[in-house]
């Protein structure tokens, strides 16, 4: 393996953050396991970056794959496309948007670049507001808009964006209050953003529970007492459905549901795809058609994508997956709360999308970021069979998202793994 890490590290950019003091090739995968080159098997608790949604190798999608591939892999949008037509069909159904459009992209964050396009060409402005902590991608255009400095390398940006309070709690300067307090004093910030921006904002964009950011979040109503505010200044709501859609969080099908209110322009990707490269934007007509001039997508909506992922969701509506999300997540969330830890400063969480935030013991409350503790977990972790994700602001948030095929016995292997793994990492 480690001729292969070389040969990586010598071909591909520095800057690509690889898992692991020893990094694993992953050699295949079924169901909810995964195995590396040495045929060590893992039990996956991280799916590829919540993208590995119902499991691998999923004998449905890979027959669409196969067969779709036996007759046209690609065509591009400027032909007429069953299978994107019949995706794009199926999405719009269980949207939630009325008179959904959607238009397919071929990542998460194109799909951001594409709401962002929408909204500040209708809007006529540059200016964004988005949440602190917040990721929205890897470009040019989503980089700027994202509330999280590792992620962005850059302060040149094509927008004017504005940061608000309300992603998070566990380090907000609002910690402490009551969920009512806490929206009325986030819904107070907003408000004096915008009296202070200068102009008119085109939208605000924001994750329902933060993934890069930790799977954090503000309470549930939150960015519905956010939408009334926008709604008397003709602000669009982009709600980033990219890490918490397709019923995750177990108590609804997309994450803007727990807010009481509607966005005007939903974006997704991960794991519709199940793996594949599928991501896309849903918005009602008189904003999907306000665009004035052309465009294509040359990737975007391939009948070979949108033949795998069309199988994949079909697979979540048939086999109700986000009841097996809300079936299985709670007890493994409160598990993990139940691990007593020095070391664990914060258990948060819904459905399968938990995060455990790690502290240095003794340093109060919340307690400094401890960084080092999350990587010699997720490497004690690996020891024992399991492989979770790291994130966060400071890098010391663990974060649990198994596929949504998850069973009961994987839920309490996957929790003894971890409760292990923590109590070895404390000091």
């Amino acid at each position: 393996m480690s001729e292969l890490l070389a040969r990586t590290r010598a071909v591909l950019p520095s800057w690509l953050a690889i898992y692991f003091a020893e990094p694993i090739e992953l050699e295949r995968g079924e169901g909810r396991h995964v195995w590396d080159a040495d045929g060590n098997r893992y039990l996956d608790f991280f799916g590829g970056i919540l993208t590995t949604m119902t499991a691998h190798a999923l004998p449905e999608v890979t027959k669409a794959v196969t067969e779709q591939a036996g007759k046209i892999i690609h065509s591009s949008t400027l032909y007429l496309n069953r299978p994107m037509v019949e995706l794009a069909e199926q999405i719009a159904a269980v949207s939630g948007i009325p008179d959904a459009k959607v238009f397919l992209t071929t990542s998460g964050t194109e799909a951001n670049d594409t709401a962002l396009l929408l909204a500040s060409a209708l809007r006529r402005s540059n200016q964004i507001l988005a949440l602190r902590n917040s990721y929205h991608g890897r470009s040019f255009s989503t980089i700027a808009i994202t509330g999280n400095r590792s992620w962005s390398p850059t302060s040149l940006s094509p927008f004017q964006t504005y940061y608000v309070h309300g992603g998070q709690q566990y380090r907000s300067p609002y910690a402490g209050l009551p969920d009512g307090e806490y929206v009325a004093a986030c819904v107070a910030d907003l408000r004096e953003v915008l009296d202070q921006s200068g102009g008119d904002v085109a939208a605000f964009i924001a994750e329902p529970v933060q993934g890069v950011g930790g799977f954090t979040s503000g309470p549930d109503g939150l960015l519905g007492a956010f939408a009334d505010v926008l709604r008397e200044r003709g602000i669009l709501w982009i709600s980033d459905e990219v890490q918490t859609g397709w019923g995750r969080t177990g108590e609804h099908f997309w994450g803007w549901q727990a807010a009481g209110a509607t966005p005007d322009i939903v974006t997704f990707a991960k794991g519709i795809g199940n793996g594949l490269s599928m991501g896309g934007v849903i918005a009602p007509a008189a904003i999907m058609d306000s665009l004035g001039a052309n465009s294509i997508s040359t990737f975007g909506g391939s009948p070979l994508t949108s033949a795998g992922a069309l199988a994949n969701l079909r697979y979540l509506l048939d086999h109700d997956l986000q009841a097996n999300a809300a079936r299985h997540g709670p007890p493994l969330l409160a598990g993990l709360r139940q691990i007593g830890s020095p070391i664990v400063g914060d258990v948060r969480g819904k459905g399968l999308m938990i995060g455990i935030e790690l502290v240095r013991p003794g340093t109060g409350t919340p307690g400094e970021p401890a960084p080092e503790l999350a990587t010699a977990v997720l490497e004690a972790c690996k020891r024992r069979g399991l492989l979770v994700g790291k994130g966060g602001l400071h890098g010391n948030v663990l974060r649990i998202a198994p596929p949504l095929t998850l069973t009961a016995d994987e839920a309490a292997e996957g929790l003894t793994a971890l409760a292990a793994s923590v109590r070895e990492v404390t000091p």
